[in-house]
């Protein structure tokens, strides 16, 4: 995990999965390079991922991705109990209620997308119509 969160703070990236010498990095905000892994088949299986922020929305994907084990810089109080739920080993400097969204006027709209999820597979479904409705498709 220390690689990754190396990797993470030195080179300013949004997500550092570390897996031996195989390496995931990121610059996209939210949970995009999340998406694009699932979608592309990917698995984070034995990696050890870090990431800048962690809501609920981005926990529910790590577990879908298999993820061993997660740092965040800012992980909200659910992130860390569906992290916990599922066991994944995880580590954070900054716990907070909730992710706000970018204006900082409420809540991240991924956060409140998954508040009423009852699994993985039903996240993944409520952040896909989330952002199928924020792009206006």
């Amino acid at each position: 995990m220390k690689k990754a969160v190396s990797m993470l703070n030195e080179q300013a990236l949004t997500l550092a999965a570390v897996n031996g010498n195989e390496t995931i990095t990121s610059r996209e905000r939210g949970v995009k390079a999340l998406l694009a892994l699932i979608d592309g088949g990917r698995t984070l299986e034995g990696y050890s991922a870090a990431d800048k922020v962690v809501g609920a929305a981005a926990a529910y994907l790590y577990v879908l991705l298999g993820a061993k084990e997660l740092y965040a810089n800012v992980i909200s109080r659910k992130a860390a109990n569906i992290m916990e739920k599922y066991g994944i080993y995880t580590e954070y400097n900054t716990l907070a209620e909730a992710i706000k969204n970018r204006a900082g006027t409420g809540f991240c709209p991924m956060e409140t997308a998954v508040s009423e999820a009852v699994s993985p597979e039903n996240a993944l479904m409520l952040i896909r119509a989330k952002l199928k409705e924020l792009s206006g498709r």
